[in-house]
């Protein structure tokens, strides 16, 4: 599979082409009242390392993304999932993979890339840190969703009429601020336990609020929201509160917002999409969520 060299270059090939995932993986995520795949189920699909240019002053920088693509020519439907924040200096976090989340968009029929954000894994540039402005954070890190989205559209593989973005926490901050850019193809947006914490800033959580407020005035499309009662990040009412904030100024089709309460999940729902457990509670609600938009959700085989 060749790289052409004005795009992107590419990291590595890893070999897994033809590479199978076995039931005991997917039937654990299977969504509950529904028959789990037979044992001889599998996922065939390549994982494909690349850096995606970023149009930066003074000079454009690369971002670490990895590609998961179903078997076949496609064109198939797209989900961008963007990561949140692990403990530690960005540039160590390791590369976002999501293996068993990103299977069940996988088998439905659908690429799914993961882009690392600047400063973050491998990617280019300086991270953007946590700031008492988190408005202009989120606009910042969504920079780097478009950059991802410009490469993907360019993929003979790629539907680019058919796009979903997800994202959780850091990352879902970074979607909601995405929501109010204007791309073609993009046809919802998915939040899980979205935000940024910075203790220093006294009033964080007032400033929270005011940004998903803001980002609803400028909303441009259909959204679910993912949320738990005992999110160590996000205090009840919290996400209450921030949801209500942006249902009361988006127009349009970004008035077509929900939020999904999924009560207490576990010790700590901020993990809710991230932890395998986690599926069979959000896979549902995405589906739905998915089949509004016009998009097919059914399993394979």
């Amino acid at each position: 599979m060749g790289c052409p060299a004005l795009l992107f270059r590419c990291l590595s090939l890893l070999p897994v082409i033809g590479l199978l995932l076995y039931a005991q993986t997917v039937a654990q995520a299977q969504p509950p009242g529904t028959t789990p795949a037979a044992p001889s189920a599998r996922v065939r699909f390549s994982e494909q390392v690349v850096l995606v240019p970023k149009a930066a002053s003074p000079f454009s920088i690369d971002l670490e993304a990895t590609v998961f693509r179903p078997t076949g020519d496609g064109p198939f439907p797209l989900v961008v999932i963007n990561h949140g924040k692990a403990p530690g200096k960005p540039a160590f976090q390791g590369r976002a993979r999501f293996p068993a989340q990103t299977v069940e968009f996988l088998r439905r029929g659908y690429v799914v890339v993961l882009p690392m954000r600047q400063g973050f894994a491998r990617s280019g540039g300086p991270y953007i840190g946590g700031s008492c402005n988190i408005e202009i954070n989120g606009q910042q890190q969504a920079e780097d969703v478009v950059a991802a989205l410009d490469y993907m559209v360019n993929q003979p593989y790629v539907d680019k009429d058919r796009i979903v973005v997800i994202g959780q926490s850091h990352g879902g901050l970074t979607t909601m601020a995405f929501s109010t850019i204007s791309y073609p193809g993009v046809l919802g947006v998915v939040n899980f336990a979205g935000g940024l914490r910075n203790l220093s800033c006294v009033d964080w959580e007032d400033k929270l609020i005011e940004t998903f407020g803001d980002y609803g005035k400028d909303a441009r499309y259909p959204s679910l929201w993912i949320y738990g009662d005992n999110d160590s990040y996000w205090p009840a009412p919290l996400p209450d509160r921030m949801f209500n904030a942006y249902k009361a100024n988006a127009k349009g089709p970004a008035a077509k917002a929900r939020m999904v309460d999924v009560g207490e999940f576990g010790g700590d729902s901020h993990r809710l999409f991230s932890a395998r457990e986690g599926i069979p509670i959000w896979l549902p609600e995405v589906g739905a969520f998915f089949r509004s938009l016009g998009l097919p959700f059914d399993s394979g085989s």
